[in-house]
């Protein structure tokens, strides 16, 4: 049953990475409070959040704990385990529930309830050993992509088989005699594009304008919106969204990520039950944030237009940009908005925040952009 939260409410959010610290930040704008619980202490949303309960994500008393601060739960990463998301569905108001992460938390399940919305993926085959390997392959051919079942993001957890590949040692890599396996076939695709998409508790769904996706050694470097596509194809991305959402039952917001193929087809490539990094360009560019729309729908309100209001793009800073980013910092700020997550250290890969510049037109934004990016390739602190 849908409840209508007013201001004033506490909005409790599992996770503590910088997609709750975006959603607690919107939803403080809206008058809510919130709490985290996290493992750690001082976590990007505990930076932010009114109460921080550490805890492990599968702790029970940590989960009572939370209960006991907050009105409604949310969550900000997929990978809970199917038992503990029963116990919070039960001892707390989860309205996004428990079904969709259980589907998206295995790239099996997740692509079998695709295919039953009636929606295509790359052609797959689930493997559980070295032979079901080389079946697969002969059937879907090579290259292709060997992936684990659970886990796995920014390029973790997969291995690319090539000709010379053996199956064997790619079996052996992703350990494939503990994990479930799924081979993907090689998809020539022209675009990676994304749509976020929200349903409220009250069923509404809007989506938001297509992102094109641009991604450096398997970790999104940048969202292009409008993406370079045709209407035709933006329209029917749109379309998969609203059917995905409805057919898998959405509460929250849903990142669907596609392939578009050189004749227009669509295969979608895989589902994130939250807010996703493709979509963070909506803060600036866009009427309603995917986090607020976020807030909305989980809370009961009304959804917001989701209206374009200006071209941009919006670009990863990764743990090695750090040192080029803070010592160019007016430069960037200049050009347009910096975010900083608040993470203690900066690694090599890890996402520590994101750049976004809007212009009359994304080939401005991109000459906003290139000028000072492509200079911290060369930097040397």
């Amino acid at each position: 049953m849908s409840r209508l939260l007013s201001p004033g409410k506490t909005i409790g959010i599992l996770g503590g990475g910088q997609l709750g610290r975006m959603m607690a930040i919107a939803a403080k704008t809206m008058g809510f409070r919130i709490a985290v619980l996290e493992p750690k202490l001082n976590s990007p949303t505990g930076q932010v959040a009114d109460v921080e309960v550490e805890a492990a994500y599968d702790d029970r008393e940590g989960a009572k704990e939370l209960a006991k601060h907050c009105d409604v739960l949310t969550y900000e990463f997929e990978n809970i385990d199917a038992k503990t998301a029963r116990f919070l569905e039960e001892t707390l108001y989860l309205p996004q529930g428990g079904s969709l992460l259980y589907t998206t938390q295995h790239r099996v399940r997740e692509k079998t309830a695709i295919e039953q919305a009636g929606v295509r993926v790359s052609p797959y085959k689930p493997v559980d050993s070295v032979d079901s390997l080389q079946q697969a392959l002969e059937e879907l051919g090579r290259p292709a992509v060997l992936k684990t079942c659970q886990g796995g993001y920014d390029g973790k957890g997969q291995v690319v088989i090539q000709e010379q590949t053996s199956a064997e040692e790619a079996f052996q890599t992703l350990n494939g005699s503990e994990n479930d396996l799924v081979l993907e076939a090689w998809v020539p695709f022209e675009k990676e594009i994304s749509v976020i998409v929200t349903r409220s508790t009250n069923g509404e769904t809007s989506t938001f304008p297509v992102g094109e996706n641009i991604h450096v050694n398997n970790i999104l470097h940048q969202t292009i919106v409008p993406a370079r596509i045709q209407t035709e194809t933006e329209e029917k991305a749109r379309q998969i969204a609203d059917t995905l959402a409805e057919e898998l039952d959405l509460v929250g917001t849903l990142a669907v990520e596609m392939f578009v193929l050189e004749n227009g087809d669509i295969f979608v490539n895989e589902l994130a039950p939250r807010p996703h990094n493709s979509g963070h360009y909506t803060i600036e560019a866009c009427e309603t944030s995917q986090f607020e729309q976020h807030v909305r729908a989980v809370c009961g309100w009304p959804l917001g237009s989701t209206g374009l209001l200006k071209p941009v793009v919006m670009t990863n800073i990764l743990g090695q940009h750090i040192p080029y980013v803070m010592e160019n910092i007016t430069r960037f700020s200049e050009r347009g908005h910096v975010h900083i997550y608040g993470k203690d250290e900066a690694k090599q890969g890890r996402k520590m925040g994101h750049w976004t510049v809007l212009a009359d037109n994304t080939e401005e934004a991109l000459a906003k952009i290139n000028d000072i990016w492509e200079q911290q390739a060369s930097y040397q602190k």
